[in-house]
């Protein structure tokens, strides 16, 4: 089901802010004048990816009893899948 949300991207993109931020200071420490660009850099992939993480939880679907609904075709195609794997 966490795949059906697609969290993959969210976490891409920490990972990119996490590397913006290494560069950062590496460049820091070598006196280098464009160095703030890789931290303005980390700083928006962070946000998106906290954005990407916030996202599914905010316009999922509910039904009359307040549990999340998934789509229907989609989680039939995954046991469609997992059925066959093991057969």
């Amino acid at each position: 089901m966490i795949k059906v949300l697609k969290l993959q991207k969210a976490v891409i993109a920490f990972i990119l802010g996490v590397l913006g931020l290494i560069a950062y200071k590496i460049m820091t420490v070598n006196d280098v004048d464009g160095s703030i660009y890789f931290l303005e850099g980390a700083g928006l992939f962070f946000m998106l990816g906290a954005v990407m993480f916030i996202y599914p939880i905010l316009f999922s679907k509910k039904d009359k009893e307040g549990c999340v609904e998934l789509d229907q075709e989609s989680v039939a195609a995954e046991e469609k899948e997992n059925s066959e794997q093991t057969s």
